[in-house]
């Protein structure tokens, strides 16, 4: 049994979902999304909760009960509340602006990086040290701030580069005399 897959979906209030088939398509006010579930999966719709049942007792079935129960919850969370990466930059003369689409990264190389934000997500710099990614799809958000991450991942000596928001970086010590 899935522990995650019996938990009903509850859709809050503003938020509404729709099942053709096997897509669900969630609708809330930052957004509209949609998931095509395999057919391993029965998606149903009940007053204001979506139950996800499986269909037969092999393995793959009980996989994608629990992941598609996952992604469904993740689309009304998107669709309600959003989801939100929050980056550090630590480093002398490092710095983020933005220019319309374009995030400006000044990252000690010998030239800026310009990263350029995908559709579906938003990119703010409030400071200097600070960038904001925020969006209705978890997976985009997270991977448009691993993207921005790479460009200046962390080191361990100095602690320098671009990190998210309370990620503890251990420290090596540097060499000896």
């Amino acid at each position: 049994m899935s522990r995650i897959g019996k938990k009903p979906v509850e859709l809050p209030s503003g938020v509404t979902a729709s099942v053709s088939g096997q897509t669900v398509e969630v609708k809330g006010s930052k957004g509209t999304r949609s998931f095509t579930a395999t057919d391993d999966v029965s998606i149903s719709v009940d007053d204001n909760v979506v139950k996800i049942e499986p269909r037969g007792k092999s393995k793959r079935a009980r996989q994608q009960w629990g992941m598609s129960r996952t992604m469904v919850a993740n689309m009304v969370q998107g669709v309600n509340e959003g989801f939100k990466k929050e980056l550090e930059i630590q480093g002398v003369g490092y710095r983020a602006t933005m220019q319309g689409n374009t995030l400006k990264l000044n990252l000690g190389y010998s030239h800026e990086v310009d990263f350029q934000v995908p559709e579906g997500v938003t990119v703010t710099a409030p400071k200097v040290t600070e960038i904001i990614v925020e969006g209705i799809d978890q997976q985009l958000v997270g991977q448009v701030a691993a993207n921005i991450r790479e460009w200046r991942a962390p080191e361990p000596y100095k602690g320098k580069g671009i990190r998210y928001k309370g990620e503890y970086i251990f420290r090596k010590e540097g060499k000896k005399k």
